[in-house]
């Protein structure tokens, strides 16, 4: 009996845990062949609320998890990237995604699961190219799920014969509670609602447990698929939990309703198909359908309900507004939020340059004081900026999303390198200034205003690369910078020859002026690394004509004739 139970055991949790890695592996090389396609698919969810239920349906059967699909919802929620009326019928359809496998279950698809792996494993291990081992390994993944169903099929078959199995089981059939409080447990415990369902057809399909009982289990499990995004809003914004308290509430209401009904509803299944496995997948499938039109029609209302029972909240300044933990194990949707963080922050610079420049011209104090606020601000959100995608990094990324999320820390490196030099050096120079009670000549305050303009419209047009993967854009900055360069050897060569004419108010700030110039000459450096670091590792194509890092930044530099197809071609996009 012993042995007996020993391979029963042993069985249930190699199974249990071949099913849960064939789910990983799955979602891993889809996550690496959709890479950004997923991301865009989330973001652009329109009003359409069918279109909405579509994608969750597709999301969900790609991936065998809506409880990995409402986590990531949950972190685009309250990233902003999505909102909540947007989330629901996307939620609604994840639900209805998951009947697809219980349907593959009940058709002995189990039976070709040493097929499907044997297809997917020598293309993973053969293949050259990375996107073909990638579709190797989600086959593989997808053959290991069902293999895992499997191995838990045969190990639970002997527990009919067991009495005290068959007393515990029927106990819990008379106690739905219970049963629904179980499986809501332990779909909860392992993270996917794919694997407990799968678990219960299986029960059912040995006859270890009747129709009633794998219902009110089948209820638990929706129940508990919930539990995770619920937990993971805990501390995230208003709007985040708002989506996951509406999954959760959707569910707990479907069951609720359906609950009274569970033994009619048997019958109901029952006179449909004789095959038990069928019975257990229809009753998963006729639930979350019907959840979905009874819940659709009304998600509008549902969401101002949510709106005014979680009213917004206010974030701390020193909180990223994009950047959600949750999301980390999907990359590609992590690195969109990523560049939604870094964009912003990008557009913070922008406001410093531009508020540098304002107390330049008028010497007003508050403005000193807030560029001295915004500057460590920035420096803790960059450093939490980088952190993020240096934990992004360590997760399963395709060649493409390695490069971009480098790329992305080497802008959020150089934003903070600008404001520093703003805190550090700029603004020191102006408190400077304003103490010794000293005024520039009235053609060195022209000379610096251009620098400064110059300087201000660099960092627009790297902003607008930035924000729209544009390589012109972003090359427009590349040859714009050796020109504000040279600008900055002709200031300097003009100061010098005020200071030969003898004329007082050069002479008093001198210093000064010559440091003002090495500062934005230095910035301009700086937003001209990251014109660089977007051509080569975050512009989405490469269609303008000058050559990039590859001829040598100096060359670039050094080639004054490049400039002039690259302003045009930039000036087209701007008009475009």
């Amino acid at each position: 009996m012993n042995a007996h139970w020993y391979t029963i055991v042993f069985g249930l949790l190699g199974g249990i845990g071949i099913l849960l890695y064939g789910i990983q592996v799955m979602g891993d090389g889809l996550q690496k062949i959709l890479g950004r396609q997923l991301r865009n698919l989330l973001e652009s969810v329109t009003k359409n609320p069918l279109l909405g239920v579509l994608a969750g349906i597709a999301i969900t059967v790609l991936f065998q998890s809506s409880t990995a699909t409402s986590v990531i919802l949950v972190g685009l929620a309250s990233a902003a990237v999505i909102t909540l009326r947007q989330c629901m019928p996307v939620i609604l359809g994840a639900d209805i995604g998951t009947t697809v496998t219980a349907q593959l279950i009940a058709l002995k698809f189990t039976e070709l699961s040493l097929i499907i792996v044997g297809i997917g494993a020598p293309v993973v291990f053969f293949a050259k190219q990375d996107r073909h081992r990638r579709f190797g390994q989600a086959i593989t993944g997808f053959g290991l799920l069902f293999l895992g169903l499997k191995i838990i099929g045969e190990s639970v078959q002997p527990l009919r014969e067991m009495p005290a199995v068959t007393q515990a089981l029927l106990a819990v059939s008379q106690n739905p509670f219970l049963a629904v409080i179980v499986a809501a447990l332990v779909t909860f415990l392992v993270h996917s609602s794919a694997a407990v369902l799968g678990i219960i057809m299986m029960l059912a399909s040995q006859h270890v447990i009747e129709l009633p009982a794998a219902i009110y289990l089948i209820l638990g499990a929706n129940v508990g698929t919930s539990f995770t995004a619920l937990l993971a809003s805990a501390t995230s914004r208003r709007e985040a939990q708002r989506v996951a308290f509406a999954h959760f509430a959707s569910k707990l209401g479907g069951s609720v309703l359906l609950f009274p009904f569970v033994p009619w509803y048997s019958l109901f299944l029952s006179s449909l198909t004789p095959s038990i496995s069928f019975q257990v997948a229809n009753a998963h499938t006729f639930f979350n359908v019907g959840l979905a039109a009874v819940f659709l029609p009304f998600y509008k209302i549902g969401c101002q309900l949510l709106e005014w029972l979680l009213p917004d909240k206010k974030i701390p300044e020193l909180e990223p507004k994009y950047l959600r933990e949750e999301v980390i194990t999907a990359p590609s949707v992590a690195l969109g939020l990523a560049h939604r963080e870094v964009t912003r922050l990008s557009a913070e610079t922008l406001r410093l340059v531009i508020d540098a420049d304002r107390a330049m011209r008028g010497g007003n104090a508050d403005i000193l004081k807030r560029i001295a606020h915004k500057e460590k601000v920035m420096d803790v959100l960059c450093r939490t900026a980088v952190d993020y995608l240096t934990r992004v990094l360590r997760q399963p990324l395709s060649r493409e999303e390695f490069e971009y999320a480098m790329g992305l820390i080497h802008v959020l490196d150089d934003l903070e390198k600008i404001t520093d030099v703003l805190d550090r050096n700029v603004k020191f120079l102006i408190e400077s200034k304003l103490s010794y009670g000293v005024e520039f000549s009235a053609q060195g305050r022209e000379e610096l205003a251009a620098l400064r303009s110059a300087v201000i419209e660099l960092m627009r047009i790297t902003h607008k690369a930035l924000v729209q993967h544009d390589y012109c854009a972003a090359e427009q900055t590349v040859t714009r910078q050796p020109k504000i360069a040279a600008l900055v050897r002709e200031l300097r060569q003009k100061h010098v020859h005020r200071l030969t004419e003898g004329i007082k108010e050069t002479e008093a700030t001198s210093n000064l002026h010559l440091e003002l110039l090495n500062s934005y000459h230095q910035i301009s450096e700086l937003i001209r690394d990251i014109g660089f670091t977007i051509m080569e590792q975050l512009a989405k194509g490469k269609i303008c004509l000058t050559p990039s890092r590859g001829a040598g930044r100096s060359a670039t530099e050094g080639n004054e004739e490049q400039d002039k197809p690259a302003q045009k071609a930039g000036e087209a996009v701007q008009t475009g």
